[in-house]
């Protein structure tokens, strides 16, 4: 591994920039996680077993794509200065045309139709998506080795990924709700609009190019690796990234927690817009909401860089993990009323369930970065983008788990699809246990992955940095 001397030193433009990437990422990412799923249900029509098999379908395809795309970054250079910004780009530009495609209002079509667009639409969208997050996320173990600068790029990486949420959160719901009476219950709930979800997609994916253009401008690699000679391609590149995946043990554990947190964390926010739409009946009040339950996370992502140095990052993620499956367990026991009071007692529970999904939240991208450093050590194989492909094979995959956990919950719990469709007396009491269970079996999932599983100590961490500066 060289270092180049000619760069300028690691600094605020390249975590500024690092920040941009994930938020372009999640511009796109967030809007179609929260409401591509509503937009189907609600305004489509699309049941929820189908939709289920729409996921998975997609995200087995997903396997394929992500492999090919990281090979394909690892071994095919479109650009002379970098490995990956063209890459970053030439996804970004097509994002924006798939990202709108998803949106779009294909209520007269007949049921497969609206199934078939469904599936290829997000398939499409996923090609996009992969083209700008593999090589985006591949950047984090080039721009620098340091394991503290490593953690500040994963802060600011958190940061940029939470901007596009609170966004979200707060401003769309007054844009894509609308305030209708129950013809049946006489009471006002909350309906989506669907036909402003298309503009809203618009407007969303222009200004996630626009901030991935920033990182390409702003961002730097430092970091040389050097192949030997041993690096493969075609099929046998792709065997030589797996086995290189599977026997890190670190990585395998940093993988099962991810994929137990996204899968049921991340990927079930559409169950929160729910609880709103259907428990506490106000819609309005879900960026409140997210921003009050996200407090403890904005307050650690100032001390996650000491605290981390300090303790070093398994210790504080597994110490936080406990805590937040501790949380969920207790949530599920809670009374909570529909009422204002009852809204605090809800967003006091979350609290506690993402106090301890935050320190991995903030630092996972700095633990895949050392994931990847333990396997060039032990190889000598540049693979990034194909180890960080795998990876977010893993990830993708888990969203579709989600949202298939999702469909099949609501399913389970009575939901009626379709427009205008009435829900049952009980379904919001039901909805909200559902979002309940979901999240603390996360938490513990996540919590075992990585007490026993990860073992980057503390130690190791250390010894990274002196040997970096030894081949420096």
């Amino acid at each position: 591994m060289n270092n180049t001397n000619t760069i300028r030193p690691f600094g605020w433009k390249d975590k500024l920039g690092y920040a941009m990437g994930d938020m372009g990422c999640g511009f796109s990412f967030q809007l179609v996680s929260t409401f591509m799923q509503l937009y189907y249900f609600q305004c489509i029509g699309i049941k929820t077993g189908d939709y289920a098999v729409i996921i998975l379908i997609s995200k087995a395809f997903d396997a394929i794509n992500d492999v090919v795309i990281g090979n394909l970054v690892d071994t095919k250079r479109i650009g002379k200065k970098s490995k990956y910004m063209p890459w970053i780009l030439l996804g970004g530009i097509t994002l924006v045309l798939f990202n709108v495609m998803i949106f779009a209002p294909i209520t007269s079509f007949p049921y497969w139709g609206k199934y078939a667009w469904c599936l290829i639409s997000y398939c499409l969208w996923s090609i996009s998506y992969t083209m700008v997050n593999v090589p985006y996320g591949s950047l984090h173990s080039v721009i620098t080795d340091k394991p503290n600068e490593r953690t500040s790029l994963s802060t600011f990486r958190s940061i940029g990924a939470a901007l596009p949420a609170i966004i979200i959160m707060i401003v769309l719901p007054s844009i894509v709700y609308n305030k209708v009476k129950n013809p049946v219950t006489g009471v006002t709930e909350d309906v989506l609009k669907g036909e402003t979800l298309l503009p809203v997609a618009l407007v969303m994916s222009i200004v996630a190019f626009a901030t991935l253009w920033g990182t390409t401008r702003l961002v730097k690699e430092r970091v040389q690796r050097s192949d030997d000679g041993q690096n493969t391609t075609g099929m046998k590149a792709f065997f030589s990234a797996f086995h290189s995946f599977f026997t890190n043990r670190a990585m395998v554990g940093a993988t099962v927690a991810t994929v137990a947190s996204v899968a049921l964390f991340n990927s079930t926010m559409a169950l929160n817009n729910m609880v709103f739409q259907y428990f506490f009946k106000d819609t309005g009040k879900v960026g409140i909401a997210m921003i009050g339950s996200y407090a403890p996370m904005v307050i650690f992502m100032a001390i996650v860089g000491k605290v981390t140095a300090k303790f070093g990052k398994k210790n504080v993620i597994v110490s936080t993990m406990f805590v937040g499956a501790v949380a969920g367990i207790i949530s599920l026991f809670v009374p909570i009323s529909a009422d204002m009071t009852g809204m605090i007692i809800y967003i006091i529970c979350l609290m506690g369930l993402n106090l301890g999904n935050a320190a991995f939240q903030i630092t996972v991208w700095a633990i895949v970065a050392d994931c990847i450093e333990v396997s060039y050590r032990k190889t000598g194989k540049s693979e990034e983008g194909s180890l960080y492909a795998l990876y977010s094979f893993f990830r993708k995959l888990s969203q579709g788990i989600g949202q298939a956990v999702v469909s099949w919950g609501l399913a389970a719990i009575g939901f009626v699809e379709g427009e205008n469709a009435v829900q049952a007396a009980d379904f919001g009491d039901k909805v909200k246990s559902l979002y309940f269970v979901v999240l603390a079996v996360g938490s513990l999932i996540a919590f075992l992955a990585m007490k026993f599983i990860y073992n980057i100590t503390k130690e190791d961490e250390k010894a990274f940095a002196i040997k970096n500066e030894e081949i420096a």
